[in-house]
């Protein structure tokens, strides 16, 4: 797995933070990173889908 290096806002952060931990929805910030990075994929290709943009696999 490559290792990337993002800045975010220190608002931004803590809003994640939210969700992280043993109360939150993620184990750690990397896994909600993961997950909110595949889920925005997911609604550009629906995006792209819907405008004809997607190439057929």
């Amino acid at each position: 797995m490559s290792k990337i290096s993002v800045e975010v806002p220190d608002e931004l952060l803590a809003d994640l933070d939210e969700h992280v931990g043993d109360d939150g929805k993620f184990v750690n910030r990397s896994e909600a990173i993961r997950a909110s990075v595949r889920k925005m994929l997911d609604v550009l290709d629906e995006i792209d889908e819907r405008h004809g943009r997607l190439e057929d696999d």
